[in-house]
């Protein structure tokens, strides 16, 4: 207990250093007086620690590959699954796919909607829309009729921008010679 202990006295002295702490009706223990607080100092508060850019939430309904998994393979699902962990291998999807800060993913995408916050190795074709955010880095080729890099992003590689595809014009009829 010495925190209770008062230096200034010794048990030598006939005098106890620790003084008892008696409960007050909120229920916490009176406040030592000043003459008999320790000469120690508390250790200041922890540093907070850095925040970081909040990520988009996901739905109980969506998938989470978290940090510190790995996969390897082909993923193809539908909905929205955001990545945080290394995936190595191909990913299809007509949805979204959310790349987070801490994920890694080395292949070839397929999707509807990328968000890339973290790593991506590997060529995009995107049939909606493909964001790299500030703190992401792509290196690979991207196609899709929608692009937006944020200041701070890494990208290496060509972009190929065309509108979305359009439905087939029809082909004019031909009248066929049937006398």
């Amino acid at each position: 207990m010495s925190f209770w202990n008062n230096p200034e006295k010794s048990a030598a002295d006939g005098e106890s250093s620790i003084i008892p702490a008696q409960p007050t009706p909120s229920g916490l223990a009176p406040m030592t007086p000043p003459a008999q607080m320790p000469t120690e100092r508390p250790e200041p508060p922890a540093k907070a620690k850095r925040e970081e850019t909040p990520s988009p939430p996901v739905a109980p309904s969506d998938l989470l590959l978290g940090h510190g998994a790995r996969f390897e393979g082909k993923l193809t699902f539908q909905g929205t699954v955001r990545i945080d962990a290394t995936f190595i291998g191909s990913i299809v999807t007509n949805d979204v796919l959310v790349v987070g800060e801490k994920a890694r993913i080395d292949a070839d995408i397929t999707c509807g909607t990328i968000l890339v916050h973290g790593e991506v190795n590997g060529n995009v074709k995107a049939k909606t829309a493909v964001e790299i955010h500030h703190a992401a880095k792509v290196r690979g080729d991207l196609e899709t009729p929608s692009l937006v890099i944020q200041k701070g992003a890494l990208f290496q590689g060509a972009s190929r921008m065309e509108p979305a595809a359009a439905k087939p014009a029809p082909k004019p009829k031909t009248e066929s010679a049937s006398h």
